[in-house]
């Protein structure tokens, strides 16, 4: 091989290996930056009860339920906020939306007998049984439901996620962050590594806008 030739393929060498980098920089540096992205959605529109102003709908995002059926520890503390904005005159209705894909799984009920526990009258709690996912259940907020305005009631590592995707979807949405419990370090750990890939799925979802299981329109009747 000449020296010219053997020039040749280190510069191709160099040129391969360069490419390489930058494509793991893509792979790597751009779900960071679609994480902090969709986490910008919640600078200023977090507030606690007593500042947030009036809306005519508090959604409560469902989170899991116990072995037994019941609300989980972390989705009592989003019932308990929901109350909490309702008997402050907050909001008007509380929309529980969660998952009920199959029989014995029934988040919005579970979620529904804790409030009437705390008070929350049966009239003014409106169930959403297809929020599968919060994207499923923004949009059916704002298409089934009929809800223009609304106070988004979850925990701070997801609600930056359910503003975006609300955004995105045409609600408009001020957060309330559910915070009446103190949870296990390890749980936060694990929240928020799935809450990065989440939010990377949510920006897919803003850009590819799939339909999710929707039916006849139900909107929510408010007071005049």
């Amino acid at each position: 091989m000449t020296r010219g030739a053997g020039q040749e393929g280190s510069k191709i060498g160099k040129k391969k290996l360069t490419n390489f980098v930058y494509l793991l920089l893509v792979i790597f540096v751009t779900p960071v930056l679609i994480y902090f992205f969709v986490g910008s959605a919640s600078i200023g529109k977090v507030k606690s009860i007593e500042q947030v102003e009036k809306r005519n709908v508090a959604i409560v995002f469902g989170a899991g339920l116990t072995r037994s059926g019941t609300a989980t520890a972390i989705l009592k503390d989003r019932v308990e906020t929901g109350a909490q904005l309702y008997f402050a005159g907050k909001v008007q209705k509380v929309l529980m939306t969660g998952d009920n894909s199959y029989e014995n799984y029934n988040e919005p009920r579970a979620m529904k007998e804790y409030a009437l526990e705390l008070g929350v009258p049966e009239a003014d709690i409106v169930l959403d049984y297809a929020g599968r996912r919060t994207y499923d259940s923004c949009y059916r907020a704002k298409e089934i439901f009929q809800v223009n305005t609304a106070i988004l009631v979850t925990q701070p590592f997801h609600m930056s996620r359910a503003l975006f995707l609300c955004d995105g979807l045409g609600l408009d949405a001020v957060g309330v962050a559910a915070n009446n419990r103190e949870y296990r370090q390890s749980s936060y750990i694990i929240w928020n590594i799935r809450e990065f890939f989440a939010r990377n799925v949510a920006l897919k979802d803003m850009i590819l806008r799939p339909t999710p299981v929707l039916g006849e329109i139900e909107p929510i009747i408010l007071e005049e």
